[in-house]
């Protein structure tokens, strides 16, 4: 490993007690050596674990996103807007994790024949970019609605009078199947639009990236993304929401009424409402819900990540932090204008560096597009990952009460565990069975399946995946791979010095990427869900695989963040240089080496992390 080698995808045996686990994923995921061409393509490969998205191991039924975006970002670089350089990024999966690797356009010819193709297709959307982009809020308006009104029924022992009276000619067993139909093919149409403008909005950022980086070669990345920073998004909304209901509490004087959090939400509630003014509360309370609280505890991926309309407990507990702090007298804002500031005093001093007016000229346009495309950048997550992902889960949820009805599992929360197309086949055997009045085969078949899928992936949960297979290049230079996933030669380098080590115990500095500028020092704390993020105590420094955009609350309490995946593009990065927070993102095992409790200090202007032991 000194030298940045990783095995061979075909060198990795399953883990002992998990044989016959590739039984629970797509076939077309599973690398091989059946066919000759296609084993040393994987082989040639550089595959990264895919961990920014998928921190833990995917369960059958959640890897539907994965799918989804396999089929979404690919086409849109390949066929659509046939962006010069790279075409789409291909997927396996090991031992329930999933890895990943850019697919370039390997011959110079071939790029510059594309590189019209892009300017007149890519140019169009650039140029017409609000127009385009309102559309695309109603497209994804109209299909969370869509989704909304889906009716996931249970079967009924008798048809009602209305189906022949009104001559319908079709049963529940029919609507059933044709429902769960349109949800999944929701869900596939959602990740349609979720890339229709996302590749293009990273790509004028990397475009921007790129400039800079040759013009001022000993420019600190971050100091790129700080140009860009301060600029208001839709997917801050839901805190900023938190924020107004702290504010208004304390202006109602009800704030003592909130409590603390062991006062659940159902105690809350209808206590404020025996005032007037806890009803002008509740009444600001029920209005934020929709569509703000759709907003999901994790990231969105995942079917756990529940959203705070699940758990109203989660919102409630973050509005008495903000209250504590307002009563403490300190601001609970975002630092927008020192951001902005700071934003306004780079592209200054930067662009006063350039000798031409061309140079000039290039880098106010770059910069404009970056600033126009910012936005979506960030905003497709609320409407993709949070709010539309918070109503499918729960609507799938409902296909699940209705095979538990019928004895095909256990409990509601097994239906993970199935593929959507075992679902698909599952829900026949019931509407078959309970249309003939006769038993279904599901009840002697899906709960063995499960529990034995259950002792599978408790043993992926276990294992901690190879970071990387297959043949990392000399150089890594494909921009995407770099600003986002964090995979660098030098994250490469760290990797294999770690490998080396061994033992985390032995472990004394972490390097990453310098997410969000300041240092500080402090206790930390590794948070991996956000029942965890309840146990974080005042200036401790946050150590988590990624975060969540709910957890912005918890900021008010913390010092730092330390994340183990992404780069300098990444939500978390993004988020950190909002409100101002030091950072040091994509440290590959941070969770890992570091422990709660430890004393750390964290360097987000190098991405540095040293640990005091």
């Amino acid at each position: 490993m000194a030298d940045n080698k990783f095995p061979s995808p075909h060198e990795i045996e399953a883990i002992p007690g998990t044989e016959g686990w590739e039984r629970m994923y797509p076939y077309h995921y599973l690398f091989t050596t059946k066919d000759k061409e296609r084993k040393e393509y994987e082989e040639n490969a550089f595959w990264f674990n895919d961990a920014l998205h998928y921190p833990e191991p995917m369960y059958p039924f959640d890897i539907i996103w994965d799918e989804a975006w396999f089929l979404a970002l690919s086409q849109f670089n390949t066929r659509i807007f046939m962006i010069p350089p790279a075409l789409g990024i291909d997927h396996r999966i090991i031992n329930g994790n999933v890895y990943i690797t850019p697919v370039p356009v390997t011959d110079p010819e071939e790029v510059q024949k594309r590189i019209p193709l892009f300017m007149e297709r890519a140019g169009y959307y650039y140029e017409n970019w609000d127009k385009l982009q309102d559309q695309w809020e109603d497209k994804m308006k109209g299909i969370i609605t869509d989704l909304d009104n889906i009716p996931i029924d249970p079967l009924p022992d008798m048809e009602d009078i209305s189906v022949v009276k009104n001559g319908l000619g079709t049963s529940s067993g029919y609507e059933l199947l044709k429902n769960y139909d349109k949800l999944i093919d929701l869900g596939i149409l959602c990740w349609q639009y979720h890339f229709e403008f996302l590749n293009l909005g990273y790509a004028s950022y990397v475009t921007f990236v790129d400039f800079c980086s040759k013009a001022f070669p000993d420019m600190p990345l971050q100091k790129i993304t700080q140009m860009v920073a301060g600029i208001d998004v839709l997917l801050y909304r839901p805190d900023d929401e938190l924020k107004k209901l702290a504010k208004l509490a304390i202006e109602l004087g009800i704030d003592s009424q909130i409590g603390d959090d062991t006062k659940d939400v159902e105690v809350v509630i209808p206590e404020l409402a025996g005032s007037e003014n806890g009803k002008k509360w509740i009444t600001a309370w029920d209005e934020a819900k929709n569509p703000w609280f759709n907003i999901s505890t994790g990231t969105g991926w995942y079917h756990q990540d529940v959203s705070w309309n699940d758990n109203l407990n989660v919102p409630l507990s973050s509005i008495r932090i903000y209250i504590e702090k307002l009563k403490q007298g300190k601001s609970i804002d975002r630092p927008l204008e020192a951001v902005k500031a700071e934003r306004k005093k780079l592209i200054k001093e930067y662009r006063g560096l350039l000798k031409t007016d061309e140079d000039r000229q290039t880098f106010d346009q770059l910069h404009g597009t970056s600033e126009l495309v910012f936005p979506y950048v960030e905003n497709h997550m609320f409407y993709v990952e949070h709010w539309f992902h918070s109503v499918f889960w729960n609507k799938m949820r409902n296909v699940a009460s209705i095979m538990k009805e019928h004895q095909f599992i256990k409990d509601t929360e097994d239906i993970w565990y199935l593929s959507r197309s075992e679902i698909k086949e599952a829900l026949w055997d019931v509407v078959t069975s309970w249309a003939t009045g006769t038993k279904g085969y599901g009840p002697l078949h899906w709960p063995e399946e499960i529990e034995w899928r259950k002792g599978i992936y408790k043993k992926f949960k276990e294992n901690r995946p190879t970071p990387a297979v297959g043949t990392p290049p000399e150089v890594i230079a494909e921009p995407f791979t770099i600003v986002l996933w964090g995979i660098t030669n030098d994250s490469m380098a760290a990797w294999a010095k770690l490998k080396e080590i061994g033992d985390p115990d032995k472990v004394n500095e972490i390097e990453g990427f310098a997410g969000s500028p300041g240092v500080v020092e402090g206790i930390a704390r590794v948070c991996r869900s956000v029942e965890d993020i309840g146990e974080l105590k005042e200036g401790e420094i946050l150590v988590a695989p990624t975060t969540s955009p709910s957890w912005a609350p918890v900021f008010q309490k913390i010092k730092g963040v330390i994340t183990d995946v992404g780069g300098i593009m990444c939500h978390a990065a993004i988020v950190c240089r909002e409100y101002g927070m030091p950072a040091v993102v994509g440290t590959g095992q941070a969770t890992a080496i570091i422990k709660s409790g430890m004393k750390i200090k964290l360097n987000g202007d190098t991405g540095r992390v040293y640990i005091e032991r």
